[in-house]
């Protein structure tokens, strides 16, 4: 066999490798869990756990769009008032598949990287493939302390 042929047929198999990989892990499998656990990351907290973190808004937090995330939740400012309604908490889990999501201050709302799930900043889904919303948290403020519970 020609050395070229050979790189042809290897190069063939390859694709169509590479292609089952890409398709199987991007299977679009629709989990009934609507809250799975990130591959390596931090499952969202149950509802009745308590504090789950604070944020001091005299140091952190401060502008509109600027996030902080424990603990499986991602805390944004959305208005530049420092009262509850300014601030939302959602689970850092896609319901889709799990993984990380992060807040696109341009647009206002939470995009999963990995399959593209858009959802509102109350959680709610607004493109797929996620079905399912994002748990949300409370926010409350005292002071200059935020806290959010479960």
């Amino acid at each position: 066999m020609e050395r070229e042929d050979f790189l042809k047929k290897l190069g063939i198999g390859l694709v169509a490798v590479c292609a089952g990989c890409s398709l199987a892990s991007c299977g679009g499998s629709k989990s009934s869990n609507p809250t799975p656990t990130p591959g390596g990351g931090t499952p969202p907290p149950a509802t009745g756990t308590g504090n789950l973190f604070t944020a001091d808004l005299g140091t952190e937090i401060k502008n509109i769009g600027d996030a902080k995330s424990s603990g499986g939740v991602i805390l944004v400012r959305l208005a530049a008032a420092n009262v509850a309604g300014s601030f939302t908490a959602v689970q850092m889990a896609c319901t889709h598949e799990g993984n990380p999501i992060g807040y696109n201050s341009g647009q206002g709302i939470f995009i999963c990287p990995t399959h593209g799930s858009h959802f509102s900043t109350s959680g709610a889904v607004l493109q797929g493939p996620a079905a399912s919303s994002l748990k949300s948290y409370a926010v409350s403020i005292t002071g200059t302390t935020l806290t959010v519970t479960a």
